[in-house]
């Protein structure tokens, strides 16, 4: 029987939270930790699933790698098994069966992988025959997920002559490439990317202590509480850069539309405030997420509750996700009463538009850690919510619940 939380919210909201790490640069750390065979710890890791997960897989040695639900390691450790010497077989759960890696598979396989598909052509598992990689230079559809992208990047440096990437139409999620190319960077990699041409020659990763922000995604839910909790509310988030290298970070300017105000303090945290009503004068949002497509889920949902009319583009990659998220978010918003279109691929509207709502409404999460955060505050403006396999935010946000709680939310098994 599936578990379900019932969320009560408080009647003033004051927290200060301590955010987890970001689980986009942990990640990527890690592989670099391992591919400049680095003693230094990286602090402040990810305490995520998928970063665990990624630990797990990177410290055992294990011919067998099950990466359970975690995209990220799938795709980062595919490049880099590789490129090492030996044979190794990596799975995950059924949804990850479902999800396609035939692109970077392919690619890998251009550069000189050895990769085959044990079960289903394009999709995990994978068997992997690890080599030393001649590179060369690759074309990539540069809207297809940045996570490919950054996988190849990263194991550039160790091929015999390194890797030229080509990317054709539009290039999607600019900030993560960015974010991995300036991790590259301070590993001691020189990297070179305009217009549409990534050129990586071969070099040696250099060794060094290295120390993860904290995690602007899991900082969306808290601006989100901000935006729908009715009179003040007093938040402090802790361990945010303002000049992150997290494209997420946008969250602090997109949130400003709908009355938000972030104050950047010396201790290095951040105070959110709420603008007077009188103040927001946002009539229809409209935003494209082709960089951000973690945040439009928090911003769907907020902007419903606070009935404000939307039109959200650049959102082609939210179908291969978790979930196909464009559709989860029309079922679950409709339960609260919000019919929210997809007219073309990549797009999310709602201009108002109702229906009667379920009177007892149960969130269905999709295995999706981001549908469990997203939902959790509309409790603000319902009085109650329920949250169906709410344990899913342990593969971002483990503490997601706990943190909530001290807010003084009230979360209820059952």
């Amino acid at each position: 029987m599936q578990a379900v939380y019932t969320i009560r919210p408080p009647k003033k909201i004051t927290a200060s939270i301590l955010l987890p790490a970001s689980k986009s640069i942990s990640n990527r750390a890690l592989i670099l930790k391992a591919l400049s065979n680095s003693v230094f710890p990286v602090e402040n890791l990810s305490c995520s699933d998928d970063t665990q997960v990624m630990l797990k897989a990177l410290e055992s040695g294990d011919a067998v790698v099950n990466i359970g639900a975690a995209g990220t390691a799938m795709r980062f450790l595919t490049a880099y098994f590789s490129q090492c010497r030996g044979y190794r077989m990596i799975t995950g759960s059924e949804r990850m069966k479902n999800r396609p890696i035939r692109i970077l598979a392919e690619a890998l396989r251009q550069t000189g992988a050895e990769i085959n598909y044990p079960e289903k052509e394009g999709f995990p598992p994978l068997q992997i025959a690890g080599r030393k990689l001649r590179g060369g230079e690759i074309v990539l559809d540069g809207s297809v997920s940045s996570q490919y992208l950054s996988a190849l990047m990263m194991v550039a440096p160790a091929m015999e002559k390194g890797l030229t990437v080509r990317l054709e139409g539009n290039i999607i999620s600019r900030p993560y490439i960015n974010m991995t190319l300036r991790l590259m960077e301070l590993f001691g990699v020189k990297t070179f990317w305009e217009g549409n041409i990534i050129r990586i020659a071969p070099q040696i990763y250099t060794a060094r202590p290295f120390k993860v922000e904290s995690d602007w995604s899991a900082a969306s839910y808290w601006y989100e509480t901000a935006a729908l909790a009715q009179g003040n509310s007093e938040i402090e988030l802790s361990g945010l850069e303002k000049n992150s290298l997290q494209g997420d970070s946008k969250a602090a300017e997109i949130f400003e539309n709908l009355g938000i105000k972030t104050d950047f303090l010396p201790s290095g945290n951040v105070h959110l405030t709420r603008l007077p009503t009188d103040e927001i004068r946002l009539e229809r949002f409209q935003y494209n997420f082709v960089n951000e497509p973690d945040l439009a889920q928090t911003l769907a949902v907020t902007c419903c509750l606070s009935e404000i009319p939307f039109r959200f583009s650049g959102l082609q990659s939210l179908k291969i996700k978790e979930t196909d998220r464009i559709s989860a978010l029309q079922n679950e918003l409709k339960k609260l009463g919000c019919l929210v279109k997809s007219p073309a691929d990549g797009l999310l509207e709602w201009g108002g538009e109702r229906c009667e709502p379920e009177p007892d409404p149960v969130i269905s999460t999709y295995e999706d850690h981001r549908m469990a955060m997203a939902f959790a505050p509309v409790c603000l403006k319902t009085g109650k919510i329920r949250i169906r396999e709410p344990e899913v935010v342990s593969k971002s946000y483990p503490g997601f619940w706990n943190d909530l709680e001290k807010a003084g939310y009230i979360c209820i098994a059952g």
